[in-house]
């Protein structure tokens, strides 16, 4: 069995994926699998130590709203959609899995022209425009949770929870302790801007390690895109402050030894903080990430920051707070699992056996 996976740009479509390759991987051992991704994305570094072959392709984005960039990117996608062609042909994969993304549209398009079966997985609360595009043409659609079920047609829509990677999950406190050369006796705050970073996420962090210099311990993941001034400046003043720029393996450690998360709004990063029973500070980017993160406050499972009307003493704030309310913290981390459920090993076996049939 050979399944092709895409998806990138950002890496909100690729860890949902490699957690379904390492499932796939474990019941079918001889398996093999592409990767399709963007020219210019982060996926590519994290796809390659996978030890997946990873191929390139043009890819447009779609607008929902008028621009002169879309006269562009049609071009671009039909250069995509010819080479998409061109790598199934040689490649004959036995499907096609993709979590959205626009480089994924293409892909997905010749597939079903080749009659090549395909999966879409639906993580957003709001419904991605590509998996809107996508979701004619695949063979099986799933969702992180079950309020989307309604929006894809019954016949081939499943509630699958959202899959987390299980290296994730094997994270030790005690290895975090070493990593990053952290004190055992003080809380720890995990924040990450996401795959590619984020100012504004990073000037919040440094403002709050100013009011909380002394009281906790901040693991920053501030991205390899972004500018480093002002993270690098504030790791020389604060002994407590450890900033990196891009992490692989020691994100599981990051995550174990944190007491509380701060982080942006993607739902690949919102399954893992789930699974692992982490409290969840996010400060989302506008768009999708928004509905996400309402979606989670109003259930009660995540506190939500607005980052234009917010700064880093109020996040620093909502910390002391946090840590100070052990019943809130755990009734933070408990929701947000119930709602957030881990995708479960035999059913994505069996979508895959649908697949093939």
């Amino acid at each position: 069995m050979k399944v092709l996976f895409s998806g990138g740009y950002t890496l909100g479509p690729v860890t949902p994926l490699l957690a379904v390759k390492e499932i796939i991987q474990d019941e079918y051992p001889a398996s093999e699998f592409i990767w399709v991704g963007t020219k210019t994305g982060p996926e590519k570094k994290l796809i390659e130590e996978e030890k997946i072959k990873f191929l390139a392709i043009s890819s447009g984005k779609f607008r929902r709203y008028f621009s002169l960039f879309n006269f562009v990117d049609i071009f671009r996608v039909f250069v995509g959609f010819f080479q998409a062609f061109k790598i199934l042909w040689r490649e004959k994969p036995s499907m096609c899995i993709s979590a959205g993304g626009f480089v994924s549209v293409p892909v997905h398009f010749a597939a079903w022209l080749m009659g090549i079966p395909t999966w879409i997985h639906q993580q957003d609360i709001l419904i991605g425009l590509s998996n809107s595009i996508m979701s004619p043409f695949a063979r099986v659609i799933t969702t992180s949770v079950e309020k989307n079920l309604k929006h894809f047609s019954k016949r081939k829509v499943f509630w699958l929870g959202n899959p987390v990677r299980k290296d994730i999950l094997k994270g030790k406190k005690e290895k975090a302790q070493e990593i990053f050369g952290l004190k055992k006796n003080m809380p720890v705050v995990f924040a990450t801007g996401g795959g590619t970073g984020s100012i504004k996420v990073n000037q919040m962090v440094v403002e709050a390690m100013q009011d909380l210099s002394g009281l906790v311990q901040i693991i920053h993941l501030s991205g390899k895109e972004r500018p480093q001034e002002l993270v690098e400046r504030a790791q020389r003043h604060f002994e407590d402050y450890h900033v990196y720029q891009f992490f692989t393996k020691e994100m599981k450690h990051a995550y174990a030894v944190a007491d509380i998360v701060v982080s942006r709004g993607g739902f690949g990063t919102l399954s893992e903080i789930a699974a692992l029973g982490k409290v969840a500070i996010i400060i989302p980017k506008s768009g999708h990430q928004v509905d996400n993160v309402e979606f989670l406050e109003n259930k009660g499972a995540a506190i939500l920051v607005n980052e234009r009307t917010a700064d880093g003493l109020y996040l620093a704030k909502l910390i002391r707070q946090l840590l100070l309310d052990k019943e809130k913290k755990e009734k933070l981390a408990k929701n947000l699992s119930v709602i957030l459920p881990l995708a479960k090993k035999h059913d994505i076996i069996d979508l895959v056996e649908k697949l093939l049939k």
